[in-house]
């Protein structure tokens, strides 16, 4: 621990002098609208584009992603040095890193922290399962020996939900009570259903260069980012109105002209986000049938959620892909199964796999309103195929809890941004809520993560999208835009699924 201090107190007159490079730009708070409370601030343990986004600020991980979403280093020096065969990947570190207790990073932490990230975190999971070693082999070089070659490491090592986050190894524990990372905020007070606020570091070691997505610079313009919880939407609205957040995350659609015009704030639209799904329940219940997961597939009208959810056809696209045009990712293989708001095909395998007329539980969230509108559409659709449905609409926390119990519901809702690697869709792996377990699909997803060719890559993927529509785990609704409100104050933001403030400002 001594050596470590050490080491950040020689970092730390380097990190003042480039701190007060651009001191005459800093200062302000921002204030920022999020769609609910956070059940956890350990970014390791559960998904989220919530948790992602605020915990993205205090602590960081080995890579992240460009603004093409390539990977590119962050805590690490560069990309990592791959043997011939593809097993062996050498992790170069950055020198210099202190973490907010004032302790420096070294390898010590970085094997420690992938450690947890192996044991606990969904994503961490699925590289655990094919690890032979993982050592520290300097100070400064880690290295990770699989079993057989793995395409998408360096993605899950730079994703920021189930997040291979760099913690000092002294703070380490199967449950964190202190939330100390490497970022360029950290905390300074949470008081829960109020905000977390969050402070400058000022040991931050930023990289050089130019802003680059998540990569690149990350300049430390403000003093303060505080996330407020505002679950109704139609209040985050009339709060960014008002001036009173600087930013207000996921609106309502209809909601664009409302905002359009107004002094203290502006629409901010976020092409092509993402794409909402329905997770049903593969592990217990009635969902535990694949001829009643077909039948709902068949009862669904993607068309009609979609316009029931975001009104206006610029914000959505009936598409059965599960990646849009311009992927490499892109593929039509099964989606026949897509969009056919059939009640009588749905009756009839519904009949077939046993249907005994119980309630089919979806569990939904108004605090993304999109979700509950969709599920409403949905609702009538299963009742018209004959199909009894219960609405259970709580909080977002609450639905995060609750889904992690398998008795207590049979679909829930949720949504993804379209990711760079199919490898990390969420419900792909069996320890996702839904746990779909197919010796098909895990048969197809070792060939996808093993393959190191890019194009055989693609060839399989469509193979795992049309296994998706023949076993229908979860079901894709289409793809959307999303509506977000910014103050024209607030000067260097870059639009992303998942918001981050480094590098914006305050303008007067």
């Amino acid at each position: 621990m001594l050596r470590k201090l050490i080491i950040a107190g020689l970092a730390g007159a380097s990190m003042l002098a480039a701190s007060q490079a651009f001191a005459q730009e800093r200062g302000g708070v921002v204030n920022v609208a999020t769609i609910g409370e956070l059940t956890t601030l350990d970014p390791m343990t559960a998904t989220g584009d919530l948790l992602g986004m605020v915990t993205q600020h205090f602590f960081e991980t080995l890579y992240t992603f460009d603004k093409n979403w390539g990977v590119t280093p962050l805590l690490a020096e560069g990309l990592p040095e791959v043997s011939a065969d593809g097993k062996v990947h050498t992790i170069k570190l950055r020198q210099g890193i202190t973490f907010h207790d004032g302790s420096a990073m070294t390898s010590e932490d970085v094997v420690a922290s992938l450690k947890r990230w192996l044991e606990v975190a969904s994503r961490g999971k699925l590289v655990a399962a094919n690890l032979d070693k993982l050592e520290a082999v300097d100070d400064y070089t880690v290295r990770i020996t699989l079993k057989q070659p793995f395409a998408p490491l360096t993605a899950l090592l730079a994703f920021n939900n189930s997040a291979a986050v760099v913690l000092p190894s002294e703070k380490i524990a199967e449950t964190l009570s202190e939330y100390v990372g490497t970022g360029p905020y950290m905390i300074k007070e949470r008081k829960p259903d109020q905000y977390l606020q969050l402070v400058r570091f000022d040991g931050y070691k930023s990289r050089e260069g130019e802003p680059d997505g998540f990569g690149g610079a990350r300049k430390q313009y403000l003093d303060e980012i505080r996330f407020v919880p505002v679950p109704d939407a139609n209040t985050r609205v009339e709060g960014a109105i008002a001036g009173q957040y600087d930013y207000a995350d996921l609106l309502p659609v209809e909601a664009f002209d409302r905002l359009n015009g107004q002094a203290k704030t502006e629409p901010l639209v976020l092409k092509s986000f993402g794409w909402p799904m329905f997770i049903m329940n593969n592990k217990e219940g009635m969902m535990t049938k694949p001829g009643l997961r077909k039948a709902v597939q068949a009862a669904l009208n993607s068309e009609d959620m979609l316009a029931a959810a975001f009104g206006k056809p610029d914000f959505f696209a009936v598409d059965g892909a599960l990646y849009p045009e311009g992927y490499q990712w892109r593929s039509d293989a099964g989606v026949e199964g897509y969009n056919q708001g059939n009640p009588d095909k749905a009756k009839e395998l519904a009949t077939e796999a046993g249907y005994d007329g119980k309630p089919i539980r979806i569990l939904t969230s108004r605090q993304y309103e999109f979700h509950y509108k969709m599920a409403q559409v949905a609702a009538e659709y299963l009742k018209a195929a004959g199909l009894a449905v219960q609405l259970d609409v709580v909080d977002w926390a609450t639905l995060v809890q609750r889904r992690a119990e398998p008795a207590l519901w049979d679909i829930f809702i949720t949504h993804s941004p379209f990711l760079p690697d199919p490898a990390l869709i969420a419900p792909l792996p069996a320890s996702y809520p839904g746990w779909w377990a197919s010796e098909a699909k895990d048969k197809l997803v070792v060939e996808l993560n093993t393959e190191m060719d890019p194009e055989k890559r693609v060839a399989i993927w469509s193979d795992i999208q049309k296994l998706i529509y023949d076993e229908a785990p979860f079901y894709k609704v289409g793809d959307f835009n999303a509506l977000s409100a910014k103050s024209p104050k607030l000067g260097g933001f870059t639009a992303s699924a998942w918001p981050y403030f480094w590098n914006a400002h305050l303008t007067k």
